[in-house]
């Protein structure tokens, strides 16, 4: 039976898991009357609530006589690490673009790792059925991108096929659908080569393999997924582990071997050179180990992952609130559910700290950290965590510091083109380009540092009156840009412990923007709502209206509070400062100080001043 191996990449919402719905559909995967889901690869709750891709899976559909494997990845780059490290896997990549908006800059990153391994791309304008769609300016940008990222003569050479992933339809031409995908599925038999183990006649030497990805089933231990690439491995077998430096990690037997049909794993007996398969029973091996038959000495290459350029402290929460609310509350057990983290996803980095019970988490981006957070809360985590921060490095041959540079795209109307400009400018970023895209809009390019863009998004949306359309990617290292300014505005801090009350948060609605509903559990040093002021101000948030047993005379006054501003996980991790924590728990996010008593924080100031001196 023939095999190919292909990775879909997209850029965030250009269709890449709908187009592999209509796969499954039109290959014959589901029954005519069988009920699925829509998006049915994005399995995990967080990645039905944001409408996005987190975690890279495979799956396989039969066309004929072939069987494609089939990668579906991430689409932002916050969750890069998992697209770096299912490349090495494949043999081919299909190149998705929206015909609108064209080749976006998470594509970019994408398919420049691809490129840069030889991979040779099939191109898809998808979503040429939209009103504003414009498939050869689409087409036009593909191909400026390829040049630019030094694509050879053979990957500049790609087949081109539009249509609707929706629709379920990709054609030659625009115009030319039938309502059919089997140009596409005919076009990727055609153009991907076999597997390279194959290619290579591996089949007959011992077995290797690389595991690209990592889960954990409740029956089944730790399952590790990756490309056979040589040899053969049965059910039963005893197999070596070797580590990155060629180190025996271990011997194992394969309890479970399954290839993927569909969206199952679907148990087999044997496995042969080029197939990507998934095995159980291997609890030492890990991502990047080199499985192998007992005879082999050498480890296989891993490909490079680029660095985490965010981290943040995740500690034990110590609030006064502390375990009323979830059930996993030791130091011991988020250590170890970090540190499992960190095994299944080779761009989150765990350290531990001179601090009991705190961890350094260090990762690609604040969507990657929020969505570890919510991951932790949502299995009965209570933790505070610190404000993001950026991994610098230091040059060993100048001695200077180089900090973490990220390429921004900002789709905006041309009337915030201005404010967008000076607020990036004020954090140190470079503006690069300036192109109009039409419809009154304009899309600027810029170069900004990673930490400059900690905590912009909201605003940004705010400036744009969420008309404004942001993208970034990592870019590299840079020399230190200078102090950035922080947040202008200092907060409200309850002084007392007990319930917000209304009428105190009434009367406090003019020092600044409250953050509590009446009855919200409040204690000293946690941060109620904004000042108005650039100050931080210590208030009573559950001073109550004193009461007497005389009978007014007037009517006493209703009161009516403004609806607090409510903030997300996300919001509420690039608001807080670098004296300040965020509480986690399985039912609430509150923002604190992270000395909770103002002695101690006047104190941390003092010593801060003369460290200064």
């Amino acid at each position: 039976m023939a095999l190919r191996n292909i990775a879909i990449i997209a850029h965030v919402d250009h269709g890449k898991t709908t187009l592999v719905d209509q796969l499954f559909r039109q290959s014959g995967t589901f029954r005519a009357n069988q009920r699925v889901d829509e998006r049915a690869m994005d399995r995990e709750d967080q990645e039905r609530e944001r409408g996005i891709t987190i975690l890279a899976k495979c799956t396989s559909v039969m066309w004929g006589e072939t069987r494609l494997n089939i990668v579906d990845t991430p689409g932002h780059a916050d969750f890069g690490g998992e697209v770096e490290r299912i490349l090495s896997m494949v043999d081919g990549v299909l190149l998705l673009v929206d015909a609108a908006e064209g080749p976006m800059p998470q594509t970019k990153f994408v398919t420049q790792k691809a490129l840069a391994i030889g991979l040779r791309p099939i191109v898809c304008i998808n979503k040429v059925d939209k009103p504003d769609a414009d498939p050869d300016a689409a087409l036009d940008q593909v191909f400026d991108l390829f040049a630019a990222l030094e694509a050879d003569e053979d990957q500049l050479d790609f087949p081109v096929l539009y249509g609707s992933g929706r629709e379920g339809w990709m054609a030659d031409a625009p115009d030319a659908g039938d309502g059919s995908l089997a140009p596409l599925f005919d076009k990727i038999v055609e153009h991907v080569p076999a597997p390279r183990p194959q290619r290579e006649n591996k089949l007959d030497e011992p077995f290797t393999m690389l595991p690209t990805l990592q889960e954990r089933d409740q029956f089944l231990g730790r399952i590790l997924t990756g490309r056979i690439e040589s040899g053969r491995v049965r059910m039963g077998e005893t197999i070596k582990i070797l580590s990155l430096n060629g180190v025996k990690a271990g011997e194992a037997r394969i309890t479970k071997l399954f290839h993927y049909e569909g969206l199952a794993r679907v148990p087999v007996n044997e496995a042969g050179a080029g197939d990507i398969i998934a095995l159980a029973g291997l609890e030492t091996a890990t991502v990047s180990d080199t499985l192998c038959a007992p005879e082999v000495e050498q480890p296989l290459e891993a490909l490079p992952i680029d660095p985490p350029t965010l981290s943040m402290t995740f500690r034990v929460n110590d609030s006064p609130l502390a375990g009323r609310e979830g059930d996993k509350l030791t130091g011991r057990l988020l250590r170890d559910r970090l540190f499992r983290q960190a095994e299944t996803d080779v761009a989150i980095h765990v350290a531990e700290t001179p601090e009991r019970d705190a961890y350094q988490v260090a990762g690609r981006g604040e969507l990657q950290l929020a969505v570890l957070i919510e991951t932790l809360r949502r299995e009965g985590f209570e933790l505070s965590v610190s404000r993001p921060r950026t991994v610098n490095k230091k040059d060993p041959e100048t001695g200077e510091i180089r900090e973490p540079i990220e390429d921004v795209q900002v789709d905006v109307d041309e009337e915030h083109q201005g404010t967008v400009v000076e607020k990036l400018s004020q954090r140190k970023a470079e503006l690069v380009e300036v192109k109009p895209s039409g419809g009154g809009k304009v899309r600027l390019v810029f170069s900004a540092p990673s930490r400059g863009l900690i905590g912009y998004h909201s605003e940004f949306l705010t400036d744009t009156r969420g008309t404004g359309i942001m993208h970034r990617r990592y870019s590299g290292y840079t020399p230190y840009k200078g102090p950035i300014p922080g947040r202008r505005n200092g907060v409200l801090i309850s002084m007392e412990n007990g319930k917000a009350v209304a009428y105190a948060l009434w009367n406090l609605e003019d020092r600044g923007v409250i953050m509590v509903e009446p009855g919200s559990e409040v204690y000293e040093g946690m941060i109620i709502g904004e000042h108005s002021r650039p100050n931080d101000l210590e208030v009573n948030p559950i001073k109550s209206k004193k009461l007497t047993n005389i009978r007014a005379a007037g009517k006493d006054e209703n009161v009516q509070l403004t609806p607090p501003r409510v903030l997300s996980l996300e919001d509420a991790l690039a608001y807080i400062d670098d004296d300040e924590l965020l509480e986690v728990t399985p039912k609430s996010i509150r923002l604190r100080k992270r000395f909770l008593k103002a002695h101690e924080r006047k104190k941390e100031s003092r010593k801060a001043e003369a460290d200064m001196l």
